[in-house]
């Protein structure tokens, strides 16, 4: 690895790296980052996202083939020191390697190219946590697509990037959708829209989940506004059968993307 440590957490390269933790910036710059190895791993799979690459010495050793990986593509990779790290970490324990990305999401014209027969509509999620656990379990019931309507959370947030695992990388991701708009041109290609809310009259049990099918899931605290509701064709509620009064938001997007997944997998 060329160059000396990064040892100065106010130098410029270490500051505009750190800028990048807030929504404006991150907007702004059109850039985030992806911390970890499995995320920046799978950023590495795609042309030109990573821009910039940190490495602790101890991860630079751990990881040799990642940092060896971005050094032929041409990726600038800067060993930091542990105090610069801890800067640009936004976790607890950092696990040393942290990449600097430029935004991968698409329009979603673009994201509904083909035929898409799995899509996963978050409206009005906030939790990133949530959110990054969605996009996981869309990419692993084989999603076509994302889509982050506009009063929902970042999708570059820190907790978000973490959460995917590296979906984030695998999926087409449509950010700041509005609702309506989206659904109709989701109709328009002949898929059918399923509104996943508690309150819902049918369950799971009930619908014919083969064809194309793109689930809404709502907010974490009240799930999804009447109006939003009002937008599908119908209301479905993962049924419960033990004593639990309801599944997380991230829980039951992934039983509901992989009822999807399965019925339309079935010959």
């Amino acid at each position: 690895m060329a160059g000396s440590e990064l040892t100065n957490v106010k130098s410029p390269r270490v500051k505009a790296a750190r800028r990048l933790t807030k929504r404006a910036f991150r907007e702004q710059d059109r850039r985030f980052l992806a911390e970890g190895p499995q995320a920046v791993r799978e950023a590495l799979k795609l042309d030109g996202v990573v821009l910039e690459l940190f490495a602790t010495a101890e991860a630079e050793l751990r990881h040799a083939e990642l940092v060896t990986q971005a050094m032929l593509q041409g990726v600038p990779v800067h060993r930091a020191s542990g105090e610069v790290m801890s800067e640009l970490s936004q976790t607890v324990t950092p696990q040393g390697l942290l990449a600097v990305c430029r935004f991968v999401h698409v329009p979603l014209e673009e994201a509904l190219d083909g035929e898409p027969k799995l899509v996963a509509m978050l409206a009005h999620v906030r939790d990133p946590g949530n959110a990054g656990t969605v996009m996981r379990a869309a990419d692993a019931a084989g999603a076509d697509a994302v889509i982050f309507t506009d009063a929902s959370v970042d999708p570059y947030n820190g907790k978000c990037v973490r959460a995917s695992a590296g979906s984030l990388f695998h999926l087409p991701v449509v950010i700041g959708a509005p609702v309506a708009p989206a659904v109709r041109q989701l109709r328009e290609r002949g898929m059918r829209v399923l509104a996943a809310d508690g309150a819902g009259k049918h369950t799971l049990d009930d619908v014919d989940l083969s064809g194309p099918t793109v689930w809404i899931f709502g907010n974490e605290a009240w799930g999804l506004p009447e109006e939003i509701r009002a937008e599908a064709d119908d209301v479905v509620r993962v049924p419960i059968y033990g004593q639990a009064e309801s599944l997380n938001l991230a829980t039951a997007a992934a039983v509901c993307l992989y009822s999807s997944a399965r019925a339309q997998r079935v010959p």
